[in-house]
């Protein structure tokens, strides 16, 4: 049996939890992929995981083992990767997510710059507003908005986002100002469905505020569009309203209640083991999202 091989097949099936799933993304048969399983069981003396007719759990010298395997083949791929070249120099393909419209307003343009300075490499894009999951889809790079989950990976904090009650000029001239949240009820609002499930909005020091709106929308586009025609308020996060703020067709308005804002991180799975390719996207994406003001 090829132990490393064994050691792969073992790890993919603690991360699916499954036989037939790992089968998949191996491109193998489910019944050999048991048996490797089972031979590496029988070799190391110890049982790996609890199998019922329904799930595959690790046991406790499982996930141990599995810590272990993790690091192996990561040093395994690291040499491998600095005898090719690709560990020292940029190289293959790239696969980056971030959500859709922080992926195109501001990952996009980063990763355009990083692609003309490295002209042998290639670049994969995931902009959707949905969790990937970086393992099973492939991802080097993922720009994450929100607090993390502990996953073992590699982060690093870029900035911050605020969750904003913004309108146009024209519709404070024609409404007025609101100076809390409780003043929301007398005002237009425009709803994201995408970006606001719940009609109640929370606030600062634990205040709420049940939105009726005058207009749903199912796009933050439709909403911010509507907002700058100076036809209700709404509230978004304030990264997507950059461009409107900058050039004045739209202002926040109650700040003091905000909530605290939403962290920003930079993520790749591998650490000091990752490749080349990855090391220089995330210095450059690091560096220029910190220099974004409206980010920070």
């Amino acid at each position: 049996m090829d132990r490393w091989q064994a050691m792969r097949i073992f790890v993919k099936v603690a991360e699916t939890e499954s036989f037939t799933e790992s089968a998949r993304h191996l491109h193998m048969s489910a019944p050999a992929v048991t048996r490797a399983v089972a031979a590496l069981e029988d070799l190391i003396g110890a049982r790996l995981f609890v199998r019922t007719t329904r799930s595959v759990k690790l046991t406790e010298p499982g996930s141990r083992y599995l810590d272990d395997c993790r690091r192996i083949l990561s040093d395994i791929a690291e040499a491998e990767a600095a005898a090719a070249g690709s560990y020292a120099t940029p190289s293959g393909t790239l696969a980056i997510t971030a959500s859709a419209l922080f992926g195109q307003m501001y990952v996009l343009p980063i990763v355009h710059d990083y692609l003309k300075a490295h002209p042998t490499l290639s670049g994969r894009l995931l902009f959707v507003d949905r969790l990937v999951n970086i393992v099973d889809e492939g991802i080097d790079v993922a720009i994450r908005i929100g607090r993390l989950p502990d996953s073992g990976f590699s982060a690093t904090r870029v900035g911050s986002v605020r969750r904003v009650v913004c309108g146009a000029p024209a519709y404070f001239e024609e409404h007025g100002v609101p100076s809390s949240p409780a003043d929301l009820k007398d005002h237009r609002i425009v709803a994201s469905t995408s970006a606001w499930t719940s009609p109640e909005w929370r606030f600062a020091r634990d205040q709420r505020v049940t939105i009726h709106s005058w207009l749903q929308c199912n796009t933050n586009d439709a909403a911010i569009a509507t907002a700058v025609a100076g036809s209700a308020l709404t509230r978004i996060l304030h990264y997507q309203i950059g461009p409107a703020l900058l050039e004045g067709r739209l202002q926040i308005v109650l700040a003091d209640h905000e909530e605290p804002p939403l962290p920003i991180h930079v993520l790749y799975p591998e650490g000091r083991h990752a490749p080349a390719k990855v090391r220089a996207f995330v210095d450059l994406a690091v560096a220029r999202l910190r220099e974004n003001r409206l980010l920070n």
